[in-house]
């Protein structure tokens, strides 16, 4: 059952909506405060918010600058009288993913986030990937390697996930050393070259000529994988 908060001030409309998003099996959370709402979104968690502009408490513009700050992936649809094109593009510069212009069909918003929410999946990193005799499990912190599982640290499946979420892409050592490590300085590029010989010693079919972990000399490395979920 997806969860869906709506942040709008006029009982009619509240009403609307929860009877709308009810029948298609959402759990509703109603809250008519620009304030409350952004407690609500860190109380609750919703898979989406439906958000209208015009709030007491906090601006609809505001609460969208403040849930993007903590959660940057949720989808946030907005609704107004205001019907400018510039406030639209404002909109979607502060984070909104639509938005919807008063009066409106339940049945069409409905639609939007249902799209809004397929979008999302499909944006979501996979959580397990296979390539050749390999099998990563990364919400179990699992690989195998024929079916055996394979001794790994945390830091060696960063990095594993990182290539495979960026397969076919030329990566600089400099550029994982930041996304991998977090590192804005970064001590030596042999921190890169250790873990990445590392995996070829474990994933590898032969570590000597690796498959997988490419290297492409004064670049950096590419994963090369017909990757599978």
């Amino acid at each position: 059952m997806h969860k869906i908060l709506v942040i709008e001030d006029d009982p009619r409309i509240q009403k609307a909506l929860q009877r709308q998003f009810m029948l298609e099996g959402f759990d509703v959370i109603i809250t008519g405060n620009g304030n409350e709402g952004v407690a609500a979104v860190q109380a609750a968690r919703p898979d989406a918010i439906i958000l209208d502009l015009m709030l007491p408490g906090m601006s609809g513009r505001d609460v969208c600058r403040t849930i993007r700050q903590s959660m940057p992936d949720i989808p946030i649809l907005i609704l107004s009288a205001v019907s400018e094109v510039a406030d639209k593009v404002l909109l979607l510069e502060l984070g909104a993913d639509d938005y919807v212009t008063k009066p409106f069909s339940p049945r069409e918003l409905l639609a939007r986030v249902q799209v809004a929410l397929r979008r999302r999946r499909r944006d979501e990193p996979a959580e397990t990937a296979r390539f050749g005799n390999i099998t990563a499990d990364f919400a179990r912190m699992e690989v195998r390697k024929d079916g055996a599982l394979i001794a790994m640290t945390a830091q060696e499946l960063k990095l594993l996930r990182y290539f495979i979420e960026h397969a076919e892409h030329v990566i600089t050592r400099e550029k994982l050393l930041i996304d991998v490590w977090g590192y804005n300085s970064y001590p030596t590029t042999r921190t890169v070259d250790n873990q990445v010989l590392k995996l070829r010693q474990k994933l590898e079919p032969d570590p000597a000529n690796p498959q997988y972990f490419r290297t492409l000399h004064g670049i950096g490395y590419k994963f090369v994988g017909n990757i599978s979920n």
